[in-house]
């Protein structure tokens, strides 16, 4: 058995910080060993949690020999210069979503990953998920025929139940509101529905906390077959659940809907239970394995571009 991975969390910043910091503490491939904050008193006291060091200096973090990659939860504004960092110092990178703000600077983030043969991987946990697997196969096979419609909504209560930072309505860091951050996983799994291709047709962001970004959103997209699909977002529905509706020309797709909020296809006969499978391998683990075995990423970062693309356009539309 080889040493453990070697990974340092940066930054504090995002809600799930110290989650995948966890990650890297129970993944029997990798151990923590650091965490930076460009806070420090922010920074300390997630070590302290994690139980490991606080670096305060990225630079000194980055240029250690035993480091082997680093989880970036910085605030998203700040990924194109973190994350850049980190590569040119040699180390692999797992980042929350976005990637970076623009799709170009996502580029220069990938070209830079491959130039040195690192392995940067973007955290679309949904996509492992069993009934994001059970609706891909339903795709695959054909079963509802010619696709015309997906709706796929997330939301929670983060601005109404107050339990959401501060830092995370500041558009200048956040890039946006709810749907540039929970509206990240409705958004790729539309592109899984009908392709990494569909346009944005139109954006409706309201703001019901006056925290001055978005926290109730919908957009609305089409794919080039002539499909719509609904994305929808919002930080102010504390009992509203994640759900997935797809309709074809011979039947549909629902996930979390009706009775029981189970996972069903219904062609014709009324909606029939389907098998989901158990979870796919998550998004850490799936980096893990490819900075051991030199796997290219190319799939994930295709659908994280195309998330960011798709986000992007959005908040242009809104506006």
């Amino acid at each position: 058995m080889s040493a453990p991975l070697r990974i340092a969390a940066l930054s504090a910043w995002h809600v799930h910080a110290e989650e995948y910091a966890r990650e890297a503490q129970q993944h029997p491939g990798t151990e923590l060993i650091a965490v930076w904050d460009e806070d420090a008193e922010r920074g300390r006291a997630l070590a302290e949690t994690l139980g490991v060091e606080f670096t305060p200096d990225l630079e000194t973090l980055l240029a250690r020999e035993d480091l082997d990659g680093v989880t970036v939860t910085t605030a998203t504004s700040a990924h194109r210069d973190v994350i850049g960092r980190a590569l040119a110092a040699g180390k692999h990178v797992f980042t929350e979503k976005l990637l970076a703000p623009t799709v170009a600077e996502g580029e220069e983030l990938i070209a830079a990953a491959r130039e040195a043969g690192l392995r940067l991987t973007v955290s679309l946990p949904r996509l492992a998920h069993g009934y994001a697997l059970a609706l891909r196969r339903v795709l695959e096979e054909g079963r509802l025929g010619r696709l015309t419609y997906s709706r796929v909504r997330l939301a929670h209560d983060g601005s109404t139940g107050d339990w959401l930072p501060a830092r995370f309505y500041d558009p200048a860091t956040a890039i946006g509101g709810a749907f540039s951050d929970l509206a990240a996983h409705p958004v790729y799994l539309t592109q899984m529905i009908l392709g990494s291709e569909v346009q944005v047709r139109s954006a409706t962001f309201t703001d019901m906390t006056g925290r001055g970004v978005e926290d109730n959103a919908v957009v609305t997209v089409t794919g080039p077959d002539g499909a719509i699909g609904v994305i929808e977002t919002g930080f102010v529905t504390p009992t509203s659940p994640f759900s997935i509706e797809v309709q074809g020309t011979e039947g549909s797709f629902q996930h979390g809907l009706g009775k029981g909020g189970g996972t069903s296809v219904d062609t014709g006969q009324g909606p029939v239970p389907i098998d989901v499978p158990g979870d796919a391998e998550n998004p850490f683990a799936q980096w893990a394995r490819a900075i051991r075995s030199g796997q290219d990423t190319a799939e994930n970062l295709g659908r994280a571009q195309a998330l960011t693309a798709l986000v992007v356009a959005a908040n242009a539309a809104a506006a």
